[in-house]
């Protein structure tokens, strides 16, 4: 992934088209200092119906050439003969295999059940319950048990693999311990796929702390005070993208995080890596100047964290002086309606971008790199 840096961006839908629109006046090169050629492709809901999904291939095939995404939110349409989910098709297309959200105290913002340390979700990215088939048999009536629904769902050992160690790096950079898994117990040929990688990518990294615990567990311990160091929580497609969503709140807000979908080569090694925000598009908010754009920022902080480490070191104190940004401005008290404060979507990334060229003049002035 080294050479010039290229980044994909795939425009979306609704306010969280918005939200990207913010996250890009913070990767300007004037305000990063990081010399970056975007290529963009429209993935909102027209243009994926009037390509028949053509333009989410040709953005998966750009993406993996460059190595490097970030996305909107998009809508994904209901309807059985429709254009189906973008992010699906795009996880499958890049080979992604693992997804990883990361929730983390907001300054000024108190945690809900005294959770101060983050949390990181390491989701299976394809598979499971999403694609699977489905089919119903029988009359829905009330003779015998009527109409029955069926679904064959699938995981493969390299993504259970893929999960299971990139868990354990994960933990291994945030000093903490890896928490959780499947429901074994109940399904142990399925589920128990991903638990016998989870105790191997354990022997092989026997100096992080592992604490298998069933899934329902997992949920009881996140809000009875299991959280008291960093985690990182190893999931099936399907349990990663429901712990998602109750561990980012936990924090303060769904939109305070950002997710990496991550894939790989066969030593683990980091081929593509798209980002985006956790959350939808919220229609609702959208025109109103009012969404929380942090998310999308933090996307922009850990994808330039990535392209630092693929060759490109000067994205490194542009990353940190994001992240810090962020945090530093709604410490400040400079928040939106959904953090409790009254800023607009405008003026948070405004007062991100001041913190972000001061924090890199000084760093520069200093002969630092953050």
């Amino acid at each position: 992934m080294a050479g010039g840096l290229r980044i994909i961006v795939l425009d979306g839908d609704e306010t969280g088209q918005e939200l990207l629109e913010q996250a890009i006046r913070v990767l300007d090169p004037s305000v990063t200092g990081v010399e970056v050629s975007l290529e963009r492709f429209d993935l909102s809901l027209e243009s994926r119906r009037a390509t028949g999904n053509q333009v989410v291939t040709d953005a998966a095939t750009a993406m993996r050439e460059a190595g490097f995404g970030l996305k909107a939110a998009t809508v994904t349409p209901e309807g059985a003969g429709d254009v189906g989910s973008p992010n699906r098709l795009l996880r499958e297309l890049i080979s992604g295999k693992v997804i990883i959200r990361t929730g983390r105290r907001i300054p000024g913002v108190a945690p809900v059940a005294g959770v101060h340390y983050p949390i990181a979700v390491a989701r299976m990215a394809v598979g499971d319950a999403y694609g699977a088939e489905q089919w119903r048999e029988g009359a829905s009536d009330d003779s015998s048990d009527g109409e029955i629904a069926f679904r064959t769902e699938r995981i493969t050992r390299a993504n259970c693999r893929a999960v299971a160690e990139y868990s354990f790096r994960t933990a291994e950079r945030l000093h903490g311990r890896v928490y959780g898994g499947p429901k074994w117990t109940v399904s142990p040929v399925y589920e128990g796929m991903l638990k016998e990688e989870l105790d191997a990518a354990a022997e092989r990294h026997p100096k992080v702390p592992y604490e298998p615990v069933l899934i329902d567990a997992t949920y009881a311990g996140l809000v009875s005070g299991a959280a008291d160091a960093p985690l990182v929580i190893p999931a099936l497609n399907r349990d990663g993208d429901c712990l998602s969503d109750l561990v980012l709140p936990l924090f303060g807000s769904i939109a305070a995080a950002e997710s990496m979908l991550l894939a790989f080569d066969e030593d683990y090694e980091l081929q593509t890596v798209m980002a985006e925000a956790p959350h939808g598009t919220a229609p609702a908010l959208q025109g109103k100047d009012i969404a929380n754009p942090m998310a999308m920022i933090l996307a922009i902080a850990a994808l330039l964290h990535y392209v630092s480490e693929a060759g490109h070191p000067a994205a490194e104190p542009a990353s940190r002086a994001i992240y810090e940004s962020v945090f530093e401005a709604t410490a400040a008290g400079t928040r939106t309606p959904d953090l409790a404060g009254h800023a607009s979507t405008g003026e948070f990334t405004d007062a991100v971008i001041e913190r972000v060229r001061s924090k890199l003049e000084v760093w520069s002035s200093l002969g630092a790199r953050g």
